[in-house]
């Protein structure tokens, strides 16, 4: 039988919360960060929970045109939670009169349930975290170098592949990110989608190059 994901997104604010609502009604939030959250791989493998924390301001229309990161946990979770907020612009009623200036703060809560994380301690979990954040540099040191490939020194790149090589960066994984793009251009996420289409190329692979030309142009 397959392990059962639950997603738990508990959902509190600031007292700016009060003069606002969502759309669909009291717990239409709540709903819509369970409808839509894709737990990020590596978390959801290596165990990693928490509470990401992203502040957010709205305009008169209910749209959200600032949010950013202000307590996270993990880049993976924290570039999720701050989608997810990004994703309900335009499904905000908002008052007349409305502050716009007021900052609303969204804690998401990541938790994992039955998925065997029970068999996890603090410290599998944190060398976890300290494995990613290396990796993490890693990757952008590959991201770096086909944005700049017209400055590459000659063999350059047979360096580069042995590093993509070292994180596993296959054609695999390139299809899995594809598809995770996919899955966000479904939910209207244009942004993250072309983010993850993105990604692809700038792992050296034109995978996604008619995916950038349809919906990131």
């Amino acid at each position: 039988m397959k392990n059962l994901l639950t997603i738990c997104l508990l959902f509190c604010c600031s007292l700016a919360m009060g003069q606002v609502q969502f759309k669909s009604g009291k717990n239409g939030f709540t709903n819509f960060l369970a409808e839509n959250t894709i737990y990020p791989q590596f978390s959801k493998d290596n165990c990693v929970q928490g509470t990401v924390n992203v502040s957010f301001k709205l305009n008169n229309q209910g749209k959200v045109y600032f949010s950013k990161v202000s307590k996270g946990i993990l880049s993976d979770l924290d570039q999720e939670a701050l989608r997810l907020v990004r994703l309900s612009s335009g499904k905000w009623q908002v008052p007349a009169g409305y502050d716009t200036t007021v900052s609303i703060v969204a804690p998401v809560n990541f938790v994992l349930s039955g998925y065997n994380c029970e068999g996890k301690t603090s410290r599998d979990i944190q060398d976890a975290i300290r494995s990613y954040q290396a990796e993490e540099g890693l990757t952008n040191s590959v991201i770096n170098f086909y944005k700049n490939i017209d400055q590459a020194k000659p063999g350059q790149e047979v360096q580069i592949i042995g590093i993509k090589n070292q994180l596993g960066i296959d054609d695999e994984y390139l299809d899995d990110r594809i598809k995770m793009g996919l899955k966000k251009i479904k939910q209207g996420d244009k942004q993250g989608a072309c983010e993850d289409f993105n990604f692809v190329k700038y792992m050296g692979s034109k995978k996604a190059d008619d995916y950038l030309t349809k919906y990131c142009k």
